[in-house]
């Protein structure tokens, strides 16, 4: 009993409580990313998302384990793609492109939601323990979906930047893109584990956080 008390005491509980708060974020971020996806594909026409139990804020049913890891520790990560089947879509290419679009929108919205609340409630908790740990999560979450946003807007395959840009593109161009896009995962695993875009990732985070900062009056 001694040795686990020992082993107790000397655990940095701090810490631990700050890395399941990070999780939280996480999972809160991920969540509303991929719901926003089904969600917009649903309300253009595809059930696809709906049928397979997509549309919910259970963070179970969008979690990817190996992507959760990665935006947890790395600080860029991806959630499980909701399903989407163009064919629904009166207009497939723009409508996958809105579709894309919503998840880093929600982001957005939802890292400007959390720091309105930090805003309003540094002003008014008192100090201690309990408001420190909760104005460190809506801070970290309102960043790391900052993050999550951005990196998605990248206009490489398969993130949603890049169907958002090759929309642009000619049709026989955009759909031979799409199917050869999975094999792209792999590599750009391997160039987000480097931290080829975190330098860009970082200046990009500093200036979206910066113009949100100051419209909720915190600088």
């Amino acid at each position: 009993m001694r040795g686990i008390q020992t082993v107790l005491n000397n655990l940095d509980w701090m810490g631990l409580v700050s890395l399941l708060l990070s999780a939280v974020g996480v999972l809160l971020c991920m969540t509303v990313h991929e719901l926003c996806h089904g969600l917009t594909a649903c309300r253009l026409g595809d059930p696809t998302a709906k049928r397979m139990g997509r549309l919910s804020l259970n963070p179970i049913k969008h979690i990817d384990i190996l992507g959760f890891a990665m935006l947890l520790f790395v600080g860029v990560g991806w959630a499980k793609p909701v399903p989407v089947d163009m064919r629904y879509f009166k207009r497939p290419k723009r409508d996958m492109a809105l579709t894309a679009l919503a998840g880093p929108v929600s982001n957005m919205v939802l890292s400007f939601l959390l720091l309105a609340l930090y805003s309003g409630l540094v002003r008014i908790l008192p100090g201690g323990l309990a408001a420190y740990f909760l104005l460190n999560f809506l801070s970290r979450t309102a960043v790391m979906s900052i993050g999550l946003g951005l990196f998605n807007l990248l206009p490489i395959s398969p993130l949603d930047g890049s169907k958002i840009l090759f929309s642009l593109f000619p049709d026989k161009v955009y759909y031979t893109i799409l199917r050869y896009e999975r094999y792209v995962m792999i590599p750009l695993m391997i160039l987000m584990f480097v931290g080829v875009f975190d330098g860009l990732l970082d200046f990009c985070i500093n200036g979206v956080l910066g113009v949100m900062l100051r419209m909720v009056g915190l600088t």
